[in-house]
């Protein structure tokens, strides 16, 4: 257990200092306050267009901060042969692989929160001094807690994604490994047309095929409320917790499938 946190925790050491996620987080603050501006340009719509921005723009960067990291982490120690001196001390691969995915869990929870505060000190500014008729007029208050919800599910859909970048990188390329990642978090936002696929074709093979991809693929849409949060519709918090529930087991399949490949790959 002391191994699994030593590695955690030098893990978001060395993301802290990547300057590359820097880079990132700060794009991620000026595209969220850049959706200020862009609020300005419709009238009556500022408060949604803001909301809808930022909380794209914290998904979309937390994406990029989970993969192009993600997939180095194991990827990295094995080409720098670092992975030697690693293994050399008394710690199981399985620790190895367990404290790089959660390193990169704090970093991506504390980014998220940086972008989040973010967005509601732009939605505050936005908010300042307009009259409390005006905002009544509104769907939903300018600092809606509700956006936490949001933002607590793009965090979830997060962790899948760090989990499937490390699942790739034991045994992949950097750059096969990033391919793999984003067109699997692509697919996972369109798995449930698969669940529809008999109303296209007539192939009972191709129905079958369809329906047990459904059922392995991660069912990423599931995690994207952002315009539910945005409009002012309800998210019950039996929905976020069934869908962490979910999250959380695929998750624990994931890294269950990446320490057995790590521990069976030949490093001599």
């Amino acid at each position: 257990m002391k191994a699994t946190a030593a590695i955690a925790v030098n893990v978001f050491r060395e993301s802290v200092r990547d300057k590359v996620l820097y880079n990132l987080v700060l794009f991620a603050i000026l595209l969220i306050g850049a959706s200020y501006l862009l609020g300005q340009l419709t009238a009556g719509q500022d408060v949604k267009i803001i909301k809808d921005l930022g909380l794209a723009a914290t998904s979309a960067f937390g994406l990029f901060i989970a993969v192009f990291i993600g997939i180095g982490l194991v990827s990295k120690e094995v080409e720098r042969r670092s992975v030697y001196s690693l293994l050399a001390k008394p710690i199981h691969r399985y620790q190895l692989v367990i404290g790089k995915y959660a390193g990169l869990t704090l970093t991506l929870a504390v980014n998220v929160a940086i972008m989040a505060v973010a967005l509601y000190a732009v939605l505050f500014y936005m908010s300042w001094g307009v009259s409390p008729d005006a905002q009544r007029a509104w769907d939903a208050p300018a600092l809606d807690p509700r956006l936490l919800k949001a933002v607590l599910l793009i965090f979830v859909e997060l962790m899948v994604i760090t989990a499937i970048a490390i699942l790739f990188s034991t045994f992949s390329t950097p750059i096969l490994s990033a391919a793999l990642t984003f067109g699997l978090f692509i697919v996972g936002h369109f798995s449930a047309d698969l669940r529809n696929f008999d109303q296209v074709v007539d192939s009972p093979a191709a129905i079958r095929l369809a329906r047990g991809l459904y059922w392995v693929l991660p069912n990423l849409a599931q995690f994207d409320v952002k315009a539910q949060v945005v409009h002012a519709e309800p998210v019950p918090l039996g929905y976020i917790a069934l869908t962490s529930a979910y999250a959380a087991l695929y998750i624990a399949m994931l890294l269950s499938i990446s320490a057995y490949v790590f521990s069976r790959r030949d490093f001599k």
